[in-house]
């Protein structure tokens, strides 16, 4: 663990964070306002209960967070004042067991679906693709 990553036994005035600094440097959102538009659109919520991005976690708090059709059940271990790398970034929160196994679960069936599910075009057509198309409508 890093010197700004704080174990949870530890007691100090830095042992509190907020959630969406919280939430970015532990990872699960590539930016603050990322984090603060999940917060804001109840994708996150705090002990069970919605909650505003400036709310203060600490270690033992429970986190119920919501990515696409994704569900991590968390619980704050340590906070870190900086966004550090990924292999530390995992060293702040524990996943519940059941929740892990559920999302790997889901990930599994995302990929044996394949890629119809996923969605092939996206964006204006390539010129290949308006070659095409103008073959097939005569043009």
């Amino acid at each position: 663990m890093s010197a700004n990553a704080q174990p949870a036994g530890e007691a100090g005035a830095s042992d509190a964070q907020r959630l969406d600094k919280w939430l970015w440097a532990a990872r699960f959102f590539k930016t603050r306002p990322l984090a603060v538009e999940a917060i804001n659109g109840g994708k996150v919520h705090v002990d069970g209960q919605r909650a505003k991005p400036g709310r203060t976690v600490r270690p033992g708090t429970r986190l119920s967070i919501h990515k696409g059709q994704l569900e991590w059940q968390i619980e704050v271990r340590a906070v870190s004042k900086q966004r550090r790398p990924a292999s530390e970034a995992v060293l702040l929160f524990a996943e519940d067991e059941a929740s892990r196994l559920k999302r790997q679960a889901q990930v599994q069936e995302r990929r044996a679906a394949g890629p119809s599910l996923r969605s092939e075009q996206r964006g204006r057509p390539t010129k290949r693709d308006r070659r095409r198309l103008g073959e097939l409508t005569g043009k």
